[in-house]
Formats: C-alpha cells, sequence, structure tokens
C-alpha cells in the first residue's frame, strides 16, 4: 500500500500526460488586395470546421450573401497574443479581396485560426486536448455519471453494490455483459495499469482507487477521466478525451454540441469500436437514444429535449476532412528543423504548439493536380500503370516560407518522402547557372549569338562526351536567349565550356547548392543527383532577386499556455546584386513566353521557369515562379526506369495547374532593365533601329553601338559573303 501511494501521488500530482505538440498551418490573413478566389474561403471555412447557418449567431458559423460573407470566427491564442472571437465581414470582388470589416465597421487584418495539421506523438501515439471541469458542458459530465457510474458522488472509488450487480447480472446472461468498475477504476486502468486481466491486476486496482480517492477530490478525478479516456483511433493516433473526441467526430469544441452529440460521445465509452458512429452508425445511434432516454428520466433535458435529439440524423463530420488528416512531408521537415532546438522528447510531450507556414490551399492544390496528371500519363501509357511517382515544393517567393510539400503520390503515405530523400538527375534545370555564369562574365548577354555546333570533349581516360539536342538536329547560330528557351543542349555545352566549369560550379554553389560538384563536362547538362527540395533552394535564390535564405517551415512556437519561445524570421545573405538576378529572369521569362513552358501562356503573363528532362527521359522536372510564389515539381519512376515524358509534358502540367487553382500573380515590370536592340550579328543598336529587343541592365546603357544604317550595311556584307561561300 505505500508502494502505491508514492506511485498514484507521484503521477498524479505531477504532469499527467505526456502531450504531443500540437502543429498548425499558417492562419488565413484577410486584408484588402489579398488575392482569394470565394472557393478558397470557401474551402478554408469549411476545412476548419465551419458551418454555414442563416444566423450568423454563435463562433464558427458563417453566412454568404453574393460576394459578401459574414463570419463568426472564432477566438485563438496566436503566438503573438491571444485573439477573442468576432463577427467579421468580407466582400469579394474579382478574386481579391475588396473589404474587411469587423462589428464596429473598421478595416483591418483579421486572421482566422490556423488548421490543426498533425502532432509530434510519444511513442505510444496518444493524442489528446486538454479541458478543464469547468470548460466542460454540465449536460456532458451529468450524462457521464448517470451513464457509467450514478453513485460516483458517494462511493470512495469502488462500490461494492455496483460489483455484486453486475456478478448478478453476468451470472444470469452466462456471459460478461455489465462491468462493476466506478470511474474512479476506470481512470486507475487506463491511467496506471494494463489490460491484463487477473485477480491481483483487480485487487490492485481496487486499492490504488481507494487511494486515488483519499488523496484527491472527486472534482480533480472527474476531470482527469474526462481528459483520459480513450474515444476512437484516427490512424496512427488515439483520440484520448472528450476534447479531442468532439472535434475528430463532430468538427467542434465541446461548447457547441448539441444534446444528441453529447450522448454519441457519452455512448462511446462502452466501446470506442464497437460504438463508432461512422462504422457501427445503427448501433451507435441506438446507445445514443438509450443515453438520451436516460438524461430524460434523470431530468438532465426535458422530455420534449430528449424526443427531439433522437429524431435527428446521426451525423458525423468527414474524417477525411483537412482538419483531421495530416501532412507526413512536411511534418518530417518541420520535425527535422525543430529538432535543431528542441529535444525530441519535450516535442513529444510538453503540449508545445508549432505555428508552420504550410498553406492548406496551395497545398490541397498540388496534391489535386499532381494526383489527376499522373492518372492522365498513365492512361496514354498503360504500361506504367501505378508506377509513376512525383514530388513537389511550393514556397513563397519574398519569404522562403514553404507553402506545400508532397513527397509522394499518396499525400498522407508515412514513408519514403520523395522531396527530402530523392536525388535525381536534374537534367536541364541545372542550365541557368551556366547562363548566369556567361552574363556575369560580362562577355555575354542575351543577343550574343552561341553555336549550336556538335560537341566532343576527351576525358582523361580517353572516352568522349558528346552530347546532343534532344530533336538530334544542330541549329548553327542562334541569340544565347533561344538557345536557354529551347533548351538545347549543344549550344549549353558550348558555352559553359567557354565560360569555364569552375565558373558554373561556383555559381551553382552561390545559388545554393551545398552538394560537392565535381567539374566535369556533364555537369553543364545536369548530370548530377539532386533533391527536389535542394532545386527548390536554387531556384528560391533567383526568385528572391539574390536573396539566399534557408528554405523554412517554422513561424513560431509556444509553451501549451501561449507563452512564446521562439519566433523564426526571415534569414539570409544577399548574395547576388539584384539586376543581375533580374537579368537572368528575363531569359527565364523567354522559355515560359516562347520556349519549353509556352503551354503556360494561358496563364496570367509574365511567368518565369524552366523545365528539364535527365537522359533517356528518367527524370522529368518544372521549376517556375510568379511573383508570390515558386513551385518545383518532379515526376519519374522509383526504378529509374525512362518514360516517354519530358519535364515539359510530365512535370509542367502539375506546375500548371497548381497555379491555375491558387491564382496567378505576374510577375512585376524589372526595375532595373532597359531594352536595347540587337541585330543578327549580336551587336547593340541605337535606339528605334528595326531589330531584336533584348533587356540589359541600365549599365549597358553607355556601351557603344552601331547605327541603324550600319547595321543594314553589315547585314548586307554578311548576306553577300554567304552567298559568296554558298554558289
Amino acid at each position: 500500500m505505500v508502494y502505491l501511494d508514492a506511485e498514484v501521488r507521484k503521477a498524479f500530482d505531477g504532469k499527467k500526460w505526456a502531450l504531443p505538440a500540437k502543429v498548425y498551418a499558417r492562419p488565413l490573413a484577410l486584408y484588402p488586395g489579398r488575392l482569394l478566389s470565394p472557393e478558397q474561403l470557401q474551402a478554408e471555412l469549411q476545412w476548419a470546421d465551419y458551418r454555414a447557418s442563416g444566423q450568423v449567431d454563435r463562433p464558427g458559423t458563417y453566412k454568404r450573401a453574393g460576394d459578401t460573407w459574414q463570419i463568426y470566427r472564432r477566438g485563438f491564442p496566436f503566438w503573438d497574443g491571444p485573439e477573442a472571437s468576432r463577427v467579421i465581414k468580407v466582400t469579394i470582388s474579382s478574386g481579391r479581396i475588396a473589404r474587411v470589416s469587423d462589428a464596429d465597421g473598421t478595416q483591418a487584418l483579421i486572421r482566422l485560426e490556423p488548421q490543426y495539421i498533425g502532432g509530434i506523438f510519444p511513442v505510444h501515439n496518444e493524442d489528446r486536448e486538454l479541458v478543464r471541469l469547468e470548460d466542460v458542458p454540465p449536460v456532458l459530465v451529468a450524462a457521464l455519471i448517470i451513464t457509467e457510474d450514478k453513485r460516483f458522488f458517494e462511493h470512495w472509488g469502488i462500490s461494492p453494490t455496483g460489483i455484486a450487480r453486475a456478478m448478478v447480472a453476468n451470472m444470469q446472461a452466462g456471459r460478461m455483459v455489465q462491468g462493476g468498475s466506478t470511474l474512479t477504476q476506470q481512470l486507475v486502468k487506463n491511467f496506471f495499469l494494463t489490460n491484463e486481466r487477473s485477480l491481483s491486476r483487480k485487487v490492485q486496482e481496487a486499492f490504488m482507487s481507494l487511494l486515488l480517492e483519499l488523496h484527491y477530490d472527486k472534482e480533480e478525478i472527474l476531470e482527469a477521466y474526462i481528459n483520459e479516456v480513450y474515444l476512437g483511433q484516427a490512424g496512427r493516433r488515439g483520440i484520448h478525451g472528450f476534447g479531442l473526441a468532439s472535434r475528430f467526430y463532430f468538427g467542434k469544441p465541446l461548447r457547441e454540441l448539441d444534446h444528441a452529440e453529447i450522448a454519441t460521445l457519452v455512448g462511446l465509452v462502452k466501446g470506442a469500436s464497437f460504438y463508432n458512429p461512422r462504422r457501427n452508425p445503427q448501433r451507435s445511434k441506438e446507445r445514443r437514444d438509450l443515453i438520451l432516454r436516460l438524461m430524460a428520466d434523470s431530468k438532465i433535458i426535458s422530455e420534449a429535449d430528449s424526443l427531439r435529439a433522437m429524431r435527428s440524423s446521426l451525423l458525423t463530420a468527414s474524417p477525411r476532412r483537412a482538419g483531421q488528416r495530416e501532412y507526413p512531408a512536411f511534418l518530417e521537415l518541420a520535425k527535422q528543423q525543430l529538432q535543431q532546438d528542441y529535444r525530441l522528447q519535450d516535442l513529444q510531450s510538453e503540449g508545445l504548439r508549432i505555428f508552420t507556414t504550410l498553406d492548406p490551399w496551395v497545398q490541397n492544390a498540388v496534391e489535386q493536380a499532381a494526383d489527376s496528371h499522373l492518372s492522365r500519363l498513365e492512361n496514354r501509357a498503360p504500361s506504367l500503370k501505378n508506377k509513376l511517382e512525383t514530388a513537389a515544393v511550393v514556397t513563397s517567393v519574398d519569404g522562403g516560407e514553404i507553402r506545400a510539400l508532397l513527397g509522394a503520390r499518396d499525400a498522407s503515405f508515412f514513408g519514403f518522402n520523395r522531396a527530402l530523400n530523392a536525388k535525381r538527375a536534374v537534367g536541364s534545370l541545372a542550365k541557368p547557372a551556366v547562363y548566369l555564369a556567361a552574363l556575369r562574365s560580362g562577355n555575354y548577354h542575351w543577343g550574343t549569338l552561341v553555336d549550336d555546333a556538335p560537341v566532343t570533349v576527351e576525358g582523361q581516360d580517353g572516352s568522349l562526351w558528346q552530347p546532343q539536342n534532344y530533336d538530334k538536329t544542330s541549329h548553327g547560330l542562334l541569340p544565347m536567349q533561344e538557345t536557354l528557351q529551347r533548351s538545347l543542349n549543344q549550344a549549353t555545352a558550348r558555352l559553359g565550356m567557354t565560360v569555364g566549369l569552375n565558373n558554373v560550379v561556383d555559381e551553382l554553389t552561390r545559388l545554393g547548392i551545398r552538394d560537392d560538384i565535381p567539374p566535369y563536362p556533364s555537369l553543364l547538362l545536369g548530370a548530377m543527383s539532386l533533391s527536389p527540395l535542394e532545386m527548390t533552394q536554387m531556384y528560391q535564390t533567383i526568385a528572391s532577386e539574390g536573396f539566399l535564405m534557408p528554405l523554412r517551415t517554422i513561424d513560431a512556437v509556444t509553451t501549451a499556455e501561449g507563452d512564446m519561445l521562439s519566433s523564426y524570421a526571415i534569414r539570409g545573405q544577399q548574395v547576388y546584386d539584384p539586376v543581375t538576378m533580374e537579368w537572368l529572369t528575363a531569359g527565364l521569362k523567354a522559355v515560359v513566353r516562347d520556349g519549353t513552358a509556352r503551354r503556360l501562356n494561358s496563364l496570367p503573363q509574365p511567368l518565369a521557369g524552366k523545365t528539364g528532362t535527365s537522359d533517356d527521359q528518367r527524370d522529368a522536372w518544372y521549376a517556375g515562379f510568379d511573383n508570390r510564389h515558386l513551385g518545383v515539381i518532379w515526376v519519374g519512376m522509383d526504378d529509374n526506369a525512362a518514360m516517354p515524358f519530358t519535364g515539359s509534358s510530365g512535370a509542367l502540367p502539375i506546375w500548371q495547374e497548381t497555379f491555375r487553382r491558387i491564382g496567378t500573380e505576374p510577375l512585376a515590370p524589372p526595375r532595373n532593365l532597359i531594352q536595347i536592340p540587337v541585330n543578327e550579328q549580336g551587336q547593340l543598336m541605337d535606339e528605334g533601329c528595326s531589330a531584336t529587343v533584348y533587356e540589359f541592365p541600365v549599365a549597358w546603357q553607355e556601351k557603344d553601338r552601331i547605327s541603324c544604317e550600319s547595321g543594314v550595311k553589315s547585314l548586307g556584307r554578311e548576306i553577300r559573303s554567304w552567298l559568296d561561300r554558298l554558289f
């Protein structure tokens, strides 16, 4: 007894549960001018378990009238301070927020509470949402007691009359049909003991129940029971306590439950699987109605309320709704980044609140786009059925926040995360580093002629490297911009060898590639294996105008009580002059406008990006960005087999559909570039000359140019020279 007493007090006086960290997506910020479609707002409200209602009279309800939405936002403890519930109005016009106001009519930036996206669970995978007894509806407490332990406030942990009654009932039935355990005994069994069925365990349970009642009052015991009781399973995590069960089954906090929903939850105590309202709705309804009759008989609710509740349908929220599903690929990276500052044990047990950068709307868009496009590809090539895989990373251009992360075709898969761990040949996605080296050398511009003749490079072992264009054709002298937009291998290889392999490696490193890259000629065409996350880091530097920032998943971390522990601001350094990055982006815009990514012209322009295809079409890539988001998509097979798809047909359509759904914001006009005409020999010409116009840094305005007349004469001489050689 002395030993058991010490065990009871040790556990009950300290922290009773190992509380997993709760991980949240970014909150939806509402402000005038924000790009937001009615479809997105509707989806975000539904994912946050808001309910359409004729009367917006309680938190968690909303009403739409044309373009205006009235929302009763719930209160939430944000990392920068708690915000109370309040009614807001949002008006959307032409895909943007026109007005946001609260009940006072004040225009403001207002946040909706963030969506729960998962937890960092201890080994036993228990999850719970702690509630205080005073926050639990009295009707639920009363229903629990009259159903499970009518004499709870009278006994001392065990009920001899209850045990005797159960024994008689079981003997009459010839099997176990009734238990004699009190709520205290059930708590002791769940909290301290195992499910072993033995006399010694029952005796230990009885003694510990008496000791618990000796040291703690009934309210403490009841509160612990309400938070401990097992009420269901959601994949890998166990649903413990009424607080979490309320959100899991009905998408509501406890205080918003009606009588029928309260009775359904109380019915689960007898058997969470047996009376599961989703799997066994008829059995659950019968149990619910029995409890409703008991509630009426005990005067907890009126007879009329009981009958009304029994007539209601048994409705539960979808278990696959966004607010209850997890995002394994994103959570894996978030967990890695958190462990740079926090011990895993603390993440699993201290109930921390983790506020992340994940955008559920963007994540949903890339998941839907990937699934539908891979199905279309497999319909075109039936031999690849169920073999194609994908990975995707979407970030914010200005902050490097990861907004979506797809690690597998099955977004719910807890396993190999291709976005982080699949090292694949990047193909032409590496080419912008070659062109960046050329632009930075001072000897090239987008109108400079580059020879697309065959290339042969002999290695130290005597082997020959002879890259070919995708169409197996040589195209002669072409402007450098055209060689990029057509992704010509021979021209890129020749250009890279001219500017120097070491210079290209230096550019890759400065752009953010941390792997060691040996200066072999094949690297010019992407013969190096990198993960989608690593390629995103490289293109992030380009999209952010030369600012190298680590990609991040975490915004802030607070304690369970809401006290700030960590706030993660943008970190990084300016590694390129913004003018240089604007100049490189001009070439990537041409890829979309006239090159291998021109199918994106169906979206608002301009956009920038680059397709990529590895040898034998084993990997299909696309990396591109608008003014808000950067997205990198990979498609391939785990066995590294060849596919009949390129970056343009395999990966780019996923990017296209994703950005169509989330809304595309065209790139802003360049601030530091001017347009200069260039003749067919790559010479800069005077303003107004009839020639192809390319973009240049403002400093090139001072470069020597030739007159329009000189250009024509020069061109005439070239034509005559060409005719002389021909004939």
